[in-house]
């Protein structure tokens, strides 16, 4: 007998990992979250949140905090996106306007929100083995914690996926991210193409007197093209013309390696949300948003397991077929997007020559990035 005994443990306290807590905690769940790192933090993130997933953002925020609820208030709103790539400038409206959250206050946010549904919540409480023998045993510095399900939201690289990224050989890809201050951002989203990576650049918002002039800026790069910002921004004219006259606010931060895979929503047992079941691209826009979904369908899934009217081998078969019919059309729009970047350059430009005289089309492809409302 445990005296730490849960209905649910979650592993992670990103947007996937909060979103799973919340919502299992407002059905009646007795939820435990565990976060090995501390808040508020910056983390390597586009932070890009499509309309798509904005109003279950609110729901998740709403009835915690007024000071969390404010973060999505007040967030910058993205009305447009603009390609520049192989000397061209591809504008993209974006018909449902989408925002800029600072991942700095939008964990925190969801931090606080999943204190407030009854969550226990535990930062700076890393987990070291699961094990399951009837129940699961969450093990982290010495103590142990019994639950009848698990949500691992622990990220891409975890000791807990079985999954060592020495595995995949060389890192080939990094992801750096800070964030800057610019004389009056545009307020659009900038994606800077080169060979072997691209750049993200848009309007962020913080509390403070900076709000109007803090960019973040995120880039995608192959480890042998650079290793740093000041790097990135020499391999695109307009970027580094543009470049020159920022001034840095943060820190840069990084994580690597960047692998994409086949997402695999369920292991062992255990329910996996955000970019522990997937990676995604991030020039799509729509990780964010896929990490709450995730979180937040993964949680629901659970509710009939909880409530004893379903075995935890039936929640997991339905978990991943709803997985794949509402989250996996986006990776796969995503791969082939990302192959049509990767054509020879003349191939490319007239794609992209089409895609400039053809709006409707570049609609129907951002349409297939977004995860369904």
């Amino acid at each position: 007998m445990f005296m730490n005994a849960y209905d649910l443990i979650v592993i992670g306290g990103g947007p996937a990992g909060t979103a799973a807590a919340i919502t299992a905690a407002r059905y009646g769940a007795r939820v435990l979250l565990l976060e090995r790192g501390r808040f508020p933090r910056h983390k390597v993130c586009g932070e890009f949140v499509s309309a798509e997933s904005l109003q279950l953002l609110a729901a998740l925020l709403d009835g915690s905090n007024p000071s969390s609820l404010r973060v999505l208030q007040r967030a910058s709103r993205i009305g447009q996106g603009r390609l520049f790539i192989d000397n061209r400038v591809l504008e993209i409206p974006i018909e449902q306007p989408a925002t800029s959250i600072s991942r700095f206050e939008l964990d925190a946010a969801l931090w606080r929100a999943a204190e407030d549904a009854g969550v226990d919540t535990r930062q700076q409480q890393p987990v070291q083995r699961i094990a399951r023998n009837g129940q699961f045993i969450v093990s982290s510095f010495g103590e142990e914690f019994a639950a009848h399900s698990v949500i691992n939201a622990s990220g891409r690289w975890s000791n807990l996926k079985g999954s060592d990224p020495a595995s995949h050989g060389p890192a080939k890809c990094l992801g750096v991210k800070a964030h800057f201050f610019e004389s009056a951002p545009p307020t659009s989203v900038d994606l800077y193409f080169f060979e072997g990576g691209y750049c993200g650049v848009q309007p962020v918002k913080l509390a403070g007197g900076d709000h109007k002039s803090r960019i973040n800026v995120c880039a995608m790069v192959r480890a042998d093209v650079a290793c740093s910002l000041a790097d990135v921004f020499t391999c695109h004219p307009a970027l580094r013309e543009r470049s020159a006259h920022w001034d840095p606010l943060t820190e840069p931060v990084a994580t690597s390696p960047l692998v994409f895979g086949t997402p695999q929503p369920e292991q062992d047992g255990m329910l996996m949300v955000g970019d522990a079941a997937g990676f995604v691209d991030p020039f799509i826009g729509d990780g964010i948003s896929l990490a709450l979904r995730s979180g937040n369908l993964a949680a629901e899934s659970l509710r009939a397991f909880l409530k004893g009217q379903a075995s935890l081998e039936q929640t997991a078969r339905r978990y991943r077929e709803a997985y794949g019919q509402g989250l996996l059309p986006v990776f796969r729009a995503s791969s082939k997007i990302r192959a049509l970047f990767a054509l020879p350059r003349p191939l490319r430009s007239g794609l992209l020559h089409l895609f400039g005289n053809a709006p409707a089309l570049t609609r129907y492809l951002v349409r297939k990035t977004r995860t369904a409302g």
